[in-house]
């Protein structure tokens, strides 16, 4: 048995991977969805990582998956304790000493120009929050309508703690590492994806169809290639 340990992206919370996790239990997995504080501007990328370590226990058969901005949170977890996969799944990618927003300077592209131009609410502490039916379009567009007024009603404000800090990596993981691109990605873009896959991380992506939510929109197919 393996344990899925799941960590979501910005403004989202444990309750994304529920389509998700049902599947990899069916398939006789264990699934950890980890709830991080993302509207708490004292927590860091480690203290998120160790949140995460915490929540999954003594597993001895680990994979850790982080969806987009987890894309940073995932490959801390090896630091304190036994992985054998991380997998980045339509995911921001940090580099070793470098903040993401260092990161996301330098490759604009990062992100789709759809996404960016999508009027957002900004607080007087730099976080950012969506009205829902904004959120549909910026999120959801290829999940059902009835699963993505459920997600966009759910979201909550986000803090940049994480990413204005220098990623606590000095260098990537001795684990396997994967990454899963969304070709149709209304987020990241999928092209930036690819290269980064390959240029990074030395690897060659799996590709889904479909959006930045597939464990809302394709559970089946990302626990299958998840499992795979």
């Amino acid at each position: 048995m393996t344990t899925f340990g799941l960590i979501h992206g910005a403004w989202h919370g444990a309750w994304c991977w529920d389509r998700l996790a049902a599947e990899l239990e069916r398939r006789g997995h264990r699934a950890v969805a980890v709830e991080l504080p993302c509207d708490d501007p004292a927590a860091t990328t480690m203290d998120n990582a160790k949140l995460v370590a915490d929540a999954l226990g003594d597993a001895d058969d680990l994979v850790v998956v982080g969806h987009s901005l987890g894309g940073i949170v995932a490959p801390v977890v090896p630091m304190l304790r036994p992985v054998r996969t991380v997998v980045f799944l339509c995911a921001l990618m940090p580099r070793p000493g470098r903040s993401l927003g260092e990161v996301m300077s330098s490759e604009p592209e990062t992100t789709t120009e759809a996404f960016n131009h999508l009027p957002r609410h900004v607080g007087e502490d730099g976080s950012v929050w969506w009205d829902p039916d904004v959120a549909v379009q910026a999120f959801y567009r290829h999940c059902d309508p009835d699963a993505a007024r459920w997600a966009a009603t759910r979201l909550r404000p986000q803090v940049w703690t994480t990413s204005r800090e220098p990623c606590p990596l000095d260098r990537w993981p001795d684990c396997r590492l994967v990454s899963i691109v969304c070709a149709d990605d209304e987020v990241v873009t999928p092209d930036w994806s690819r290269r980064i896959a390959r240029d990074v991380l030395g690897v060659e992506p799996v590709e889904l169809p479909g959006g930045h939510f597939p464990m809302i929109a394709l559970p089946v197919e990302l626990a299958d290639a998840l499992t795979g």
